[in-house]
C-alpha cells in the first residue's frame, strides 16, 4: 500500500494508518489503541462502527445503492424526512434538500436565499469557516489557507466581526453590542439591505476557535435581520446532531433562523448533508435550478435515521452530562497553568486556548500538546487562526471514565509543555 500516490494536498494530522474504529476508541495497523477525541472533525457522533448504524447500512446495501432523487423517490429518504421532522428546532422547519457535504449544503442555502429573496449578497463572520469551493472559501476567514492562491473567489459576500471576546479583550455583552452595531453600519455603508440576501452564521464556531457568541449577540442578530428583511442562515455543519448537548446549537439561544446547513454529524460516517427549512421558502427556489446525482443516497439515508435513533436515545443528553464533566475538568487543569487562557465551549464541542505570557497565541505549546497526547494514545485536533486551540469533539457516547483518562492525559501535556 504506496500512501505515495495519496496526493498531498490532503494535510495530516497524526502519522498514523488506521485498521478499524470501535466507539471512542480507533486502532492502528501496529495494533496500537487510541482514543479518539476528534470524532473524525465531529462526524461519527455516535462512535466508530455503531451496531446500529452499521446493520441499517448493511440492510440497505441489499436492496438499493443509488436511486436518483430527481427520478424517483426512495424509502430511506421519505423516512429520513419523517425522522428529521421529529428533532427541528421549531415546527415551522417542515421541508428538507440533501446533498453530499457540508461545502455542497452552504452553497445550496446561499443560492436558496438569492433565489427566494432576489437579493445577491451575503454577509458572513470573520473566523468563519464553510468549505472549500469557490463560494465557500470566500466566506472563510479564519486563516490564509482556505483561500490564498485561489482568487478571483465568487463575488457578493461581505465580512463582519464576530462576538469573539477573549480575543478582544472585553466581556461578553460589550462585545456583543459592538459587533451588532458594525453588522448594522456595515448594512448602511457597504451591503444595502435591498441587496442583502442572509446573513451566514456558525452558532459555535468552529475552525475559528470554538467560539461561542452571547445569547445576547444572537437575538439581536434575529432582531435586525427581521428589521432589514434578511434571511438568518446557521451553519450547524459540527455543531449539530447532539454535539452541543442539544440537536442543534441555536436551542441554546432561543433563536429560529430561516435556513439550518446539516452535515457532519447526520450519518455517522457516511457523506450525507443538507438544508432545512420552510416549504414557503424552498418553493421560491426554481425547480432544477439546484441538484446533484448523490445527494439523499439510499445507503446514506438508511444511516442517517439509524444515527437519529441512537441520538433520540440518551445520547444527546449525555453529550449535555459530560460537556460539563469535561468543562470542569478542565477549568480545574487551567487553574494550574495560566497559559490555558480560556475554556470555552457547549456540551462537547469545547476549546482550551492557550496564550503566552506575553499575551500573544500560545501555538507553540498548542503543537506540543497535541503530539504529547498522541504519544500517549490520545487524539485531539486544534483549530483556531494560530493552531493556538486545542478542540475536544469526542463522540457522543464517550464515558466519564474515558473523559477522566483524556484529563489526566492533558494535564501531563500542558505541564510538559510549560
Amino acid at each position: 500500500m504506496a500512501k505515495e500516490h495519496v496526493s498531498p494536498v490532503w494535510s495530516r494530522t497524526f502519522p498514523l494508518t488506521i485498521s478499524h474504529g470501535e466507539g471512542c476508541y480507533i486502532y492502528d495497523t501496529d495494533g496500537r489503541r487510541y482514543l479518539d477525541f476528534t470524532s473524525g472533525i465531529g462526524v461519527t457522533n455516535t462512535g466508530h462502527c455503531h451496531p446500529k448504524v452499521v446493520a441499517a447500512a448493511q440492510a440497505q446495501v441489499g436492496k438499493i445503492i443509488h436511486a436518483q432523487v430527481n427520478n424517483y423517490y426512495h424509502l430511506p429518504l421519505l423516512a429520513l424526512t419523517d425522522a428529521l421532522l421529529t428533532i427541528v428546532p421549531d415546527k415551522s422547519f417542515d421541508c428538507f434538500f440533501l446533498t453530499n457535504s457540508g461545502a455542497e449544503a452552504i452553497e445550496g442555502a446561499i443560492k436558496l436565499a438569492r433565489h427566494a429573496t432576489k437579493k445577491p449578497n451575503i454577509i458572513t463572520f470573520q473566523g468563519g469557516f464553510h468549505g472549500r469551493t469557490n463560494l465557500t472559501m470566500a466566506t472563510d476567514t479564519g486563516s490564509t489557507i482556505y483561500r490564498a492562491g485561489y482568487s478571483p473567489l465568487a463575488s457578493g459576500v461581505y465580512i463582519t466581526p464576530f462576538p469573539y471576546a477573549y480575543r478582544y479583550g472585553w466581556d461578553p455583552e460589550t462585545t456583543s453590542q459592538w459587533c451588532l452595531k458594525e453588522l448594522r453600519h456595515m448594512l448602511h455603508t457597504q451591503t444595502a439591505p435591498f441587496e442583502t440576501a442572509a446573513v451566514l452564521i456558525e452558532p459555535v464556531q468552529g475552525e475559528g476557535g470554538y467560539v461561542v457568541p452571547p445569547v445576547s449577540f444572537m437575538k439581536g442578530l434575529r432582531t435586525l435581520c427581521d428589521e432589514f428583511g434578511l434571511l438568518l442562515i446557521a451553519d450547524e455543519v459540527q455543531s449539530g446532531f447532539g454535539r452541543t448537548g442539544k440537536f442543534f446549537a441555536v436551542e441554546h439561544f432561543g433563536v429560529t433562523p430561516d435556513i439550518i446547513v446539516m452535515a457532519k454529524g447526520l450519518a455517522s460516517g457516511f457523506p450525507l448533508a443538507g438544508l432545512i427549512s420552510r416549504r414557503d421558502l424552498m418553493e421560491k427556489w426554481t425547480p432544477g435550478s439546484h441538484g446533484g446525482t448523490y445527494g439523499g443516497n439510499a445507503v446514506a439515508c438508511a444511516a442517517a435515521v439509524a444515527t437519529i435513533e441512537v441520538l433520540k436515545d440518551g445520547v444527546v443528553e449525555n453529550a449535555a452530562r459530560m460537556g460539563k464533566v469535561l468543562t470542569a475538568g478542565l477549568k480545574k487543569i487551567q487553574q494550574k497553568y495560566p497559559v490555558m487562557g480560556d475554556v470555552r465551549g457547549l456540551g462537547l464541542m469545547v476549546g482550551v486556548e492557550f496564550t503566552t505570557p506575553d499575551g500573544n497565541p500560545g501555538s507553540d505549546i498548542s503543537n506540543e500538546v497535541k503530539k504529547f497526547c498522541l504519544d500517549n494514545n490520545l487524539l485531539l485536533l486544534q483549530c483556531g487562526t494560530y493552531h493556538q486551540v486545542v478542540r475536544w469533539i469526542p463522540p457522543l457516547v464517550v464515558n466519564k471514565e474515558q473523559i477522566e483518562t483524556a484529563l489526566d492525559i492533558f494535564e501531563k501535556a500542558v505541564a510538559s509543555a510549560v
